[in-house]
């Protein structure tokens, strides 16, 4: 299931392309705009109450995207889900994947037509599970007696293997954190402030960042620790859109028990 792999690499590139691509060389750039909403009261009210304290009041987006990005590779586990284009199908590639710093992670995949898989690391066991499509659109070419066989034998069953295996260790290496973020803390960033926002309730604000002719939005939590909620990236080599969510949340990593098929000792 080599393209399995490849399905989800692609999605950690896209994440750490747009968190690399906005920590790049700082432009000193001093935007400190406020929300609108601040803007306009241009009294101060009679009464006692105060008026909302700015996000970020007095740093640069530059040094707001610094902050976001730390505090995201710091955390030890994340959510993330997304869509971006797949070069390779002309389709559309969701992931859906809680993952930690230990290495454990648990998740779906799918491939719009052409199925979904699921999928759940922990330690050093890699557990599986396809849908028909999912395997007859991997198989594509191969005779359809072979195809059929692979369908009754896999087709929602749930597999496992070692993770430390040649065919699991493309994702056993997307499963840990550390790896899919790495790099994305270091430099400082050009990015200029947006507007304020909420992403999935969460109040944010947007922080506009590229990397040659590559554009990114970021979506910066302003309550609690500031998250990187969501990228948003125009890139012509790396489309597509991250959320990420349940910061320093354990992973559902709830191994399978019943009718699990091993993989390793079919040989």
């Amino acid at each position: 299931m080599r393209r399995t792999a490849l399905a989800g690499l692609c999605l950690a590139a896209v994440a750490t392309a747009v968190l690399t691509g906005c920590a790049g060389e700082d432009k000193a750039n001093s935007s400190t705009s406020r929300d609108s909403t601040e803007q306009s009261a241009t009294k101060e009210p009679r009464s006692s109450q105060k008026p909302k304290e700015e996000a970020f009041a007095g740093l640069t987006g530059g040094e707001i995207a610094e902050k976001a990005l730390k505090a995201t590779t710091d955390a030890s586990s994340l959510r993330m889900t997304g869509d971006i284009p797949d070069d390779e199908t002309g389709g559309t590639i969701h992931l859906d994947m809680a993952l930690d710093k230990r290495g454990d992670c648990a998740g779906t995949m799918g491939l719009g037509e052409q199925g979904e898989a699921e999928l759940i690391k922990t330690g050093d066991t890699l557990y599986m599970k396809y849908d028909e499509a999912f395997l007859r659109a991997q198989s594509e070419g191969e005779p359809k007696a072979d195809v059929d066989a692979t369908v009754a034998l896999l087709a929602g069953k749930w597999t496992k293997m070692s993770a430390k295996g040649t065919d699991a260790e493309d994702i056993a290496g997307f499963c840990d954190l550390d790896l899919v973020l790495g790099g994305a803390a270091k430099g400082d960033s050009d990015a200029t402030r947006g507007k304020t926002t909420a992403v999935d309730g969460t109040p944010a604000l947007t922080l506009e960042a590229r990397d040659g002719k590559d554009r990114f939005t970021l979506y910066v939590a302003t309550e609690g620790e500031p998250y990187v909620l969501r990228i948003d990236s125009t890139s012509t080599t790396d489309p597509g859109s991250v959320t990420f969510s349940d910061y320093d949340k354990p992973v559902p990593v709830d191994e399978p028990t019943d009718n699990v098929l091993d993989v390793d000792s079919l040989g």
